[in-house]
């Protein structure tokens, strides 16, 4: 090997070592790599900068916006909510819930899906009297696993279509990675639906809700024109709702009307409801209803300015001992009290009419920008740690209309990958499908920064003729292999790899030597790089690999070895069944 190889190869070494260390973080991490790179001569100044302009950027950017606004849409829990009351033994509950994360997965950025539906599996697993702890990690590795199926529901499938593009000339398109995915998938839910028993048992961390005891939340809202509450009884609109909601009072033409289980909802009717924030949520949203507001004014701030937080009523707050209408919060600070919570008490007032007291948890609306200084004014602690979604409007269909529209047009080559997402992106915050703030939000800028740094590190192994070098080394070693061994090489590799780099830095450094081993072995390259992208997706060995396992480390109250226990079968089914999947669908020759 030259000089330059060496240089390139101790450059990916020390980075390795760098992300295994955990000093710095991931992106931190990348632009060492990217400067050390400059410094020793491997990336020309003039290409330094090359990768923030690469399509890779933009896809991963434009699809976590696009994820966002489907999340936001609260479609997927509303689907799952349907069937959730007949599911009733923990075994039924887990397969629902994995299935739902692992073809939500294919739709939306995986660890957006599995945030979406935690909170479904807490509730599913308290009407079932189950530990949480034993359906948060199948969950997660259901979301790793859906991933795999289209281009877009991890960013090493991105990239591996790039190396292919660059091998062939064709790139994988959006369906491409349906049939090993979902083979996967459909293997994966069935070990996971009986193998969570190795799981040990775990105590599961409380909600920031369970934490302070709060039983309900109190909040008002209108039966608008068209709602589905209109002509249903009292009794039949808690029912449809699983009973997860209170009617305690209805006001009618201005009048507090008498509420027995057999009367009729009308229009223009004032419902106050009790329940948990998520319960109210699905009910105004799901029943055409909207939050009340007697005082709506034409010149009200775009819902786009407009956002929702729950605070605590603090001992010194200037709303101990008063009420919200009382105190003219939306007149005086243009906030409006839409739920109020008490500790032990159910209230039955509409929550503008609540004396508050001190330990009082609240859901206030207002203008996001002004939120920090109106709080500190009124002597209230915001939650931050929770995301309460009653209050926010919901454009669901819009969005999940767009992403259909985005993934149909890139499927059948009508427009490039990342024109398509991009355009969907834009689309999702014209149409205002998601909030421009929260937009920002839902990028990982990390993860950008860190493929745009890495991208160029990536290239000097091409550059400098090493990943040649190490890929004849490997096509040495596979010589006395099958073919089916060189493939399972591969993704043994790449599963290897991805505990100690993010999976999306392990496709940058494999799918390279990947594509140039095939080649030296006299093979096609499509089924090396479905195993890379493969194995850079399914690392269930730790919870620091991917962002899905560690998200679900603390509210499962899993330690680091549990992992292991459920990973590592997991992982030899993956590499047993995924190397034959690989070659069938995309033969060697």
């Amino acid at each position: 090997m030259t000089l330059q190889q060496w240089l390139s190869v101790g450059l990916l070494c020390g980075m390795m070592a760098l992300f295994v260390w955990g000093r710095f973080r991931f992106d931190v991490t990348a632009i060492i790599a990217l400067l050390a790179g400059i410094a020793l001569g491997l990336v020309p100044p003039a290409k330094a900068f090359s990768g923030f302009s690469d399509d890779i950027v933009i896809i991963v950017g434009s699809a976590l916006v696009l994820s966002a606004a489907v999340q936001r849409s609260g479609l997927i829990e509303r689907a799952l909510d349907r069937f959730a009351h007949r599911l009733r033994r923990p075994g039924s509950q887990l397969f629902a819930l994995t299935a739902t994360v692992g073809v939500a997965s294919g739709l939306i950025k995986n660890i957006g899906a599995l945030a979406m539906l935690m909170p479904a599996a807490s509730q599913l697993a308290k009407r079932s009297k189950t530990n949480p702890s034993r359906f948060f990690m199948p969950m997660a590795f259901a979301s790793l696993l859906g991933g795999l199926t289209t281009l877009v529901g991890t960013s090493p499938n991105i990239i591996v279509s790039r190396v292919r593009e660059e091998m062939t000339g064709q790139p994988f398109r959006m369906f491409d990675y349906l049939p090993t995915g979902l083979g996967l998938l459909v293997i994966g839910l069935i070990f996971l639906r009986f193998g969570n028993r190795m799981l040990p048992e775990r105590q599961a961390a409380a909600t920031m809700g369970e934490a302070l005891n709060i039983s309900a939340y109190t909040t008002e809202a209108t039966v608008q024109e068209g709602s589905a509450a209109i002509g249903t009884t009292i009794a039949q609109f808690v029912e449809d709702h699983e009973n997860e909601i209170e009617v305690t009072a209805v006001l009618r033409r201005g009048q507090r009307a008498e509420v027995h289980p057999q009367m009729p909802i009308a229009e223009d009717d004032v419902l106050i409801l009790v329940g948990d924030p998520d319960a109210l949520e699905r009910a105004i949203a799901g029943s055409g209803m909207a939050l009340h507001d007697p005082d709506d004014e034409d010149d009200a701030p775009a819902t786009d300015e407009v956002g929702v937080i729950e605070a605590v009523v603090t001992a010194g707050s200037v709303l101990v001992g008063s009420t919200a209408a009382r105190l003219m919060l939306k007149e005086r600070m243009g906030l409006r009290v839409i739920a109020i919570a008490r500790e032990g008490e159910r209230l039955r007032n509409k929550p503008t009419g609540v004396a508050m007291q001190a330990g009082d948890v609240i859901v206030l609306q207002g203008v996001l920008d002004a939120m920090p200084g109106r709080l500190r004014q009124l002597g209230v602690l915001p939650l931050a740690e929770r995301t309460i979604s009653l209050g926010r409007e919901r454009k669901g269909w819009l969005a999940l209309a767009i992403l259909g529209v985005a993934m149909a047009a890139t499927a059948t080559g009508l427009v490039p990958v990342a024109v398509a997402f991009f355009a969907g992106a834009g689309l999702v915050l014209i149409t205002g499908a998601l909030p421009a703030e929260d937009a920002y939000e839902a990028i990982e800028w990390p993860i950008l920064i860190m493929l745009g740094a890495l991208i160029p590190v990536s290239e000097t192994l091409q550059s400098t003729g090493a990943s040649d070098v190490m890929a004849t080394q490997l096509a040495h070693f596979a010589a006395h292999l099958p073919p089916w061994g060189a493939v399972a090489l591969v993704l043994l590799a790449s599963m290897a790899v991805t505990p100690f780099l993010n999976n999306a830095a392990t496709v940058l450094v494999m799918a390279p030597i990947a594509a140039v081993f095939a080649h030296d072995l006299g093979y096609r390259p499509d089924a090396f790089l479905m195993a890379t992208a493969m194995g850079a997706g399914c690392d269930f060995l730790t919870p620091i690999g991917h962002q899905c396992n560690t998200l679900v480390m603390g509210p499962g109250g899993y330690k680091f070895g549990d992992y292991a226990r459920l990973g590592a079968p997991l992982s030899l089914l993956v590499l047993v069944l995924g190397t034959p999947l690989a070659i069938a669908v995309w033969p060697l020759h």
